[in-house]
């Protein structure tokens, strides 16, 4: 990758007026919330009819052009916030120009919103707590086992996440990370990292659990569900002493199938709760990018706990059979 101020930093390359064109941006789309840095994922098939010699991308109005070589780019973009209009480009091997141009709006990362004085519960994956179960609420079966590694790694200490399955069977991975009784303000905070095929990927289940003050039990339950391809949240659809927990799906966009594998996605989700146990689902970001859920469902359950903080990683298989490959680093865990 190299910064270049105008098309002739290729020998290729001549100036041409762009079409508008040829350029297709998967992510972020226009109109989105974005944190910077953003992932910026486009490629080009070709420009005017001519194969691509490079693509490149600016912001606003800005002569300062990032030029990649090839026909797909996949990067991390800086910025300052406030509303952008994002220009990627792409260039023929005889010197056409294409661009798409992408009105974005980049807003603080969720941390910023965080009290000083919250309760921060950092590298959560690298604690030695966790245990595995399979989830005999799911049909089928699952085994599964877990280590610590340094590679793929962020921290140095990604938790490795094993499964076999059967029947679309899902493992549920869980920890207990302390006890707060009265905070009703969370911020989830994690990388994942799907190893090799993503093909037997069903769900990816994100939760937390929280016993209140009354001795009821919070669940905050979240996933990115492959089967409806949304992000999914939980609520209790019976009562306290008789519960139903159950799925809901929003209106967001989520497959784990989809995600790009061999590589680190940064997944954060924001919720509350009232005294009665009563969440507030707000919203995720998914490598920089804002979708907003706001739903408020009631989700207390008399378990009977003691105090506890608790975190699941659920892993759902696709298929009659398969194993799947996933990584968990740098998660914190914000309450307050």
């Amino acid at each position: 990758m190299l910064k270049a101020t105008s098309c002739f930093a290729f020998a290729l390359l001549v100036c041409a007026a762009p079409a508008f064109a040829n350029v297709t941006v998967s992510t972020p789309a226009s109109g989105m919330e974005v944190v910077a840095p953003f992932n910026l994922v486009a490629s080009a098939s070709t420009c005017s009819s001519q194969p691509i010699a490079a693509m490149g991308y600016s912001l606003d109005n800005s002569s300062n052009t990032t030029i990649v070589n090839g026909t797909s780019i996949n990067t991390q973009v800086a910025s300052y916030t406030g509303a952008h209009m994002l220009h990627v480009k792409s260039w023929g091997t005889s010197g056409a120009s294409c661009v798409t141009d992408v009105a974005i709006v980049v807003v603080p990362d969720p941390v910023s919103s965080v009290p000083v004085d919250a309760l921060v519960l950092k590298e959560v994956q690298a604690q030695n707590s966790w245990q595995a179960v399979n989830d005999t609420a799911v049909s089928g079966g699952a085994t599964g086992w877990m280590t610590l590694t340094g590679s793929p790694s962020i921290t140095g200490a990604a938790r490795e996440f094993a499964t076999q399955f059967t029947n679309n069977g899902g493992e549920r991975y869980f920890a207990t990370i302390g006890a707060d009784t009265g905070a009703s303000n969370f911020l989830y905070d994690g990388w994942v990292y799907i190893g090799g095929s993503s093909s037997g990927v069903a769900n990816i289940e994100m939760d937390m659990n929280q016993t209140m003050a009354n001795g009821q039990t919070v669940i905050y339950g979240f996933q990115c569900d492959g089967w409806t391809s949304t992000w999914d949240y939980t609520e209790n659809a019976g009562s306290a002493s008789t519960p139903l927990d159950q799925w809901v799906h929003s209106y967001s966009y989520c497959n784990p199938r989809t995600w790009s594998t061999n590589s680190w996605h940064h997944i954060q989700i924001s919720y509350s709760r009232d005294q009665y146990g009563t969440v507030t689902y707000k919203s995720v970001w998914m490598d920089g990018v804002e979708e907003d859920i706001y739903a408020a469902v009631p989700s207390a359950f008399a378990l009977g706990w003691g105090p506890v903080l608790l975190t699941n990683f659920q892993v759902d298989g696709y298929g009659s059979s398969g194993s799947s490959t996933i990584y968990l680093d740098n998660l914190t865990l914000y309450a307050w």
